[in-house]
């Protein structure tokens, strides 16, 4: 029997990514312009699903397309899938797939990926327990998978502290807004990157809110901040 989207939803063992004042307050410190967006923009709750084969779906679906057309394919897919797990996507038909939405290309991502995880050849359970960047090398292996929704990953399943991904094209955006400019480079983007270490993440939320806030949020009151080295990288306990 099919279920709810929002049935499924809690079936995918969701929680609410884990931060508090400290994150905020050395945000705040290191780049005052984020800190006045931060206050701005007010606290900000991003969902992560800690079962990471959904999560990795989650991601493979949504590359390439808006967040509501996003959000429209991953309905469809829980309601013809009920739950969405490997033996379920590899035993579902191509064509059942594309009608939820999906490309007949992404389609066979996802049948691969199942594939891989029913066999044994990929084992996501291994991934907590990994580096970021071993991480990323693990699943851009896979077919469809790149650096982006690897990173993806990091944040919405693992709960990543320290993520900022050049490849998120909003990422991108709030960046240029917060400090008023009109192109950004690699170098750039590196070197404000580093200011929020070890607390990319967070930062990486506030970037997401302020590339689709209105004017009088994203207008910057700061000007872009001059390079500063970064601070050494702690770990959360």
């Amino acid at each position: 029997m099919n279920l709810s989207f929002g049935a499924v939803m809690n079936r995918l063992h969701t929680s609410i990514y884990q931060y508090g004042a400290v994150e905020i307050a050395h945000l705040k410190a290191r780049d005052p312009a984020l800190g006045v967006a931060i206050d701005r923009i007010g606290w900000i709750e991003r969902e992560v699903r800690s079962v990471v084969f959904p999560a990795l779906i989650h991601s493979l679906v949504s590359q390439q397309i808006s967040n509501t057309a996003a959000a429209t394919v991953w309905q469809r897919l829980g309601e013809r899938l009920g739950e969405i797990t490997p033996p379920r996507l590899k035993q579902t038909m191509l064509a059942d797939l594309q009608a939820c939405g999906i490309p007949r290309r992404k389609a066979e991502w996802l049948h691969h990926l199942s594939h891989q995880v029913v066999s044994g050849d990929l084992d996501l359970s291994a991934l907590p327990a990994l580096p970021d960047a071993a991480v990323i090398a693990t699943l851009s292996a896979l077919p469809g998978i790149g650096v982006w929704t690897a990173e993806m990953v990091l944040i919405f399943s693992l709960g990543r502290p320290d993520v900022v991904s050049w490849g998120d094209q909003a990422i991108r955006r709030g960046m240029m807004r917060l400090y008023g400019l009109e192109t950004l480079n690699k170098a750039q983007f590196t070197d404000y990157r580093e200011r929020y270490r070890p607390y990319g993440t967070v930062a990486s939320f506030y970037l997401w809110a302020l590339a689709s806030a209105p004017a009088e949020i994203a207008t910057p009151t700061h000007p872009a901040p001059e390079s500063v080295p970064a601070t050494r990288r702690s770990r959360r306990t």
